[in-house]
């Protein structure tokens, strides 16, 4: 008997430490979990998210619809095969019958489903079609897919000439490296630039891609389209109600998929008017003369908010890098006096992806963020790089 005690007891005390673990995760569940963020994803949804757009509306009385007629089928079916199996059971003295076909059965069982699917169809034909139908919109937008965040092209409407590039929050990424992230309702959905548009306005979202295929979905819209190099989708929306709606790229588009949200900012006629006023300012005070010779201090002070917002998810703030990312701290690239090859690596990209071209930057941020890296940590190599350079690299 006391040997089967000392046996059992280490299997016992493994139980009741499991046990204990599963009673303090439960009683911390309150604490870990986040409230619902509105237009974006709720705590335990289940169903679809609620609707901005008529569109989305629509989407939703449809996978209704669907869901109870083929909730019916399933228990019609199911209710004559149960039943017969009970009713005609050998237990009971059921002979089988002896019959080969029944005109009227076969007739029907073609007939009906052919008047569920004509039910069907037609409902959900009506909702496609106007789900394609991208014409008489009142803005148009370029939405284009980087290796791993979006860029916005106002091209037609209120705004036409703003563009932007709209990634994931640095601290929020940082959170996410830290692998402890803090318990917030938006993680991984807030952005450095959302995407702003009026309501009750029809927008037109023109996708493409720069390296891979990514999908532009947003949710409440009823809005998902893949956005591929090389090819022009387009798809459209119009918001019924102002706010802020969130989505997240829906293809598999590498190893930062997870940090490509998007944030839809959708305002009011007016402040939408005051908002592209402000950007048209800020673009007129951005301009830059790619001829003008720039300080080192300035193009420093310059490149460093630049590698902040693009480059140092990736090789970190430090220039250290991480795991496959290669370090520009003491970098033989970053170092030479050749300024070509790294000129080159940010036009272009490398590794089939893994670093992304950033020609979509201006000559001038190009330029600055260079000669960031090129003076920044134990890099002090008092080089300049100019935007003429990255002109003159272009061509």
């Amino acid at each position: 008997m006391t040997k089967m005690n000392a046996q059992v007891h280490p299997l016992g005390r493994r139980i009741g430490q499991g046990a204990l673990a599963l009673c303090t995760l439960l009683a911390s569940h309150a604490a870990l979990a986040v409230n619902d963020l509105p237009g974006g994803p709720a705590v335990n949804q289940i169903n679809l998210h609620p609707p901005v757009t008529k569109i989305a509306s629509e989407q939703i009385w449809l996978h209704n619809m669907m869901l109870v007629i083929c909730l019916g089928i399933f228990v019609a079916v199911f209710g004559v095969m149960f039943y017969s199996i009970f009713k005609h059971r050998k237990s009971k003295g059921a002979k089988p019958a002896n019959f080969h076909e029944s005109v009227k059965v076969e007739i029907a069982w073609t007939v009906v489903p052919f008047i569920i699917v004509i039910l069907m169809a037609l409902p959900a034909t009506k909702v496609v079609v106007a789900m394609k139908d991208t014409t008489n919109a009142d803005l148009t937008i370029k939405a284009t897919g980087y290796q791993w965040k979006w860029g916005y092209d106002y091209l037609k409407g209120e705004g036409e000439g703003i563009g932007f590039l709209s990634t994931l929050d640095a601290s929020h990424r940082a959170m996410s490296d830290s692998g402890k992230p803090a318990q917030i309702d938006n993680y991984l959905l807030k952005v450095d630039n959302p995407l702003v548009v009026p309501v009750g306005k029809k927008v037109r979202i023109i996708t493409t891609a720069n390296d891979v295929i990514h999908a532009w979905m947003v949710p409440a819209f009823g809005v998902k389209q893949d956005a591929i190099p090389g090819f022009v989708r387009d798809t459209w929306f119009k918001a019924e109600q102002v706010g802020d709606f969130y989505g997240q790229c829906a293809e598999l588009c590498g190893k930062e998929h997870a940090y490509m949200p998007i944030h839809v900012k959708v305002l009011s006629a007016a402040d939408y008017s005051a908002w592209v006023a402000g950007e048209k300012k800020k673009m007129a005070a951005k301009a830059d003369d790619p001829t003008k010779e720039w300080k080192l201090e300035e193009l420093i002070a310059r490149g460093e908010k630049v590698y902040n917002a693009n480059c140092a998810a990736c090789h970190r703030p430090d220039g250290k890098g991480a795991g496959p990312i290669k370090p520009l701290d003491g970098s033989a690239i970053v170092l030479s006096d050749n300024h070509g090859e790294q000129v080159d690596v940010l036009l272009k990209g490398r590794a089939n992806g893994a670093m992304p071209s950033w020609k979509q930057l201006s000559d001038t941020e190009i330029a600055a963020v260079i000669t960031y890296t090129k003076n920044s940590w134990s890099n002090k190599t008092g080089q300049v790089v100019q935007p003429a350079e990255i002109v003159a690299a272009r061509k």
